[in-house]
């Protein structure tokens, strides 16, 4: 489970993109359960939920950018769990999505570029967002 760096979801590739759709929807169940642990993510559950729609915000925007189909009734799930009303937004999401984090998201996609998972013009538009922040 990973939240990739709030800068770098408007590059993300459409699969990576769905990807971090459905790690958005297994976060919300089991922060509801109770059983978030998991070390990457389980940080979100020190903000209150609106931290966490605004993320889901980000990437369902996206998703509608491109054209993207998601199912409305899961994205209204995460809407009653986090109990707030939509639109509210810093568009920073979490401190946690610092420079440092940003740097980190980075070298993890590098190494999908590396591999062949990421295509040379998706990998062109993730470089973009690292040499704004430089």
């Amino acid at each position: 489970m990973r939240l990739w760096h709030y800068k770098l979801i408007p590059v993300l590739p459409n699969k990576m993109l769905v990807s971090q759709w459905r790690e958005c929807i297994a976060i919300k169940r089991q922060w509801e359960k109770g059983i978030l642990k998991h070390r990457l993510v389980s940080y979100v559950k020190k903000y209150y939920p609106i931290a966490f729609l605004d993320y889901v915000n980000l990437v369902v925007n996206e998703m509608k950018k491109r054209n993207i189909k998601y199912n409305f009734s899961l994205y209204n799930e995460i809407q009653a769990f986090c109990f707030i009303p939509i639109n509210v937004s810093n568009n920073e999401c979490y401190p946690e999505h610092n420079d440092r984090y940003l740097r980190q998201c980075y070298y993890n996609l590098q190494e999908k570029y590396d591999r062949g998972i990421i295509t040379k013009e998706e990998w062109k538009k993730i470089e973009g967002v690292i040499d704004e922040n430089n």
